[in-house]
């Protein structure tokens, strides 16, 4: 199943793409949230589709899209998860993982313009796979953390490479900007993505292919993640773990590229759909 938001901008309906259309679920009575996901939402909407799917209205397929989840409690990254990223990054590849925030402020749809924030020098790219969380978890075990996700999505993590590394403290500066947490355009369930560690992934910029990669590249695998994580603190339902980007970020090129105004950013993961991005100044 797919299923995903549209509609304007704090106003979004839920929905579920059937046959490539896109179902208003309205009539459901919920939008998918943190509490939507932790009461089973997803094997309710499943069942209640099998009645109702035929008689929801379809939706104009130029709607805007907006995040698949309504905004979780927090949204996880993962740094230097791929080989060949932290080859091109010149960083040893990491014992544990590394792991940083992005504000959840940072959550918008996956076409929605990039604004380039303000003083802004080094705004980079990051295509990544992104796990999202189905029910409560703290100190999961490995073998049984799949049972706590409930899907994965796409998402391009911008980073604006002056703030994360040049001016002190934490990554969660560079990450953290408006527009700099682009996901969906929609969440795919688990039993549908296929094998999640072997999926091609890809980030073009003005028509140049940029990040050409695969999951299978991944140090820490999403499995591991979900328990790693869950050891530290506790995953809520709808939360967002990215896990990472492949080879071929701005900050990687000699010389470095980085995104300027006017720039299309086009990305996407087999199964898990595609964003384009317009860049603008703040």
């Amino acid at each position: 199943m797919k299923i995903l938001r549209f509609g304007d901008a704090g106003k979004e309906k839920p929905g579920v793409l059937l046959n490539g259309n896109i179902i208003d679920v309205s009539s459901f009575g919920e939008d998918f949230t943190e509490e939507f996901l932790g009461n089973n939402g997803l094997n309710r909407l499943g069942n209640w589709l099998k009645s109702n799917a035929s008689s929801s209205p379809k939706v104009d397929k130029n709607v805007r899209i907006g995040s698949p989840i309504a905004r979780p409690s927090k949204i996880i990254c993962v740094g230097l998860n791929y080989t060949k990223h932290a080859q091109e990054s010149n960083m040893p590849l990491p014992k544990e993982p590394i792991i940083f925030f992005k504000a959840t402020t940072a959550l918008t749809g996956p076409n929605d313009p990039l604004t380039i924030p303000k003083n802004s020098v080094k705004t980079d790219w990051e295509v990544e796979l992104a796990v999202v969380i189905g029910k409560r978890a703290l100190y999961v075990d490995e073998k049984d953390a799949l049972d706590y996700v409930a899907g994965f999505c796409l998402h391009n993590d911008y980073s604006e490479r002056e703030f994360q590394l040049e001016r002190n403290g934490q990554w969660v500066k560079g990450k953290s900007c408006d527009s700099f947490a682009p996901v969906g355009p929609y969440l795919v369930t688990k039993d549908d993505v296929g094998d999640f560690n072997n999926l091609h992934m890809w980030l073009k910029v003005n028509g140049k292919k940029m990040q050409d990669g695969n999951t299978d590249d991944m140090i820490f695998k999403v499995p591991f993640l979900v328990s790693y994580i869950s050891q530290f603190m506790t995953l809520l339902p709808g939360d967002i773990i990215s896990t990472g980007t492949p080879s071929g970020v701005g900050l990687g090129f000699k010389p470095p590229i980085f995104v300027k105004p006017g720039d299309v950013i086009e990305l996407g993961i087999e199964g898990l759909g595609e964003q384009r991005q317009v860049a603008r100044a703040y």
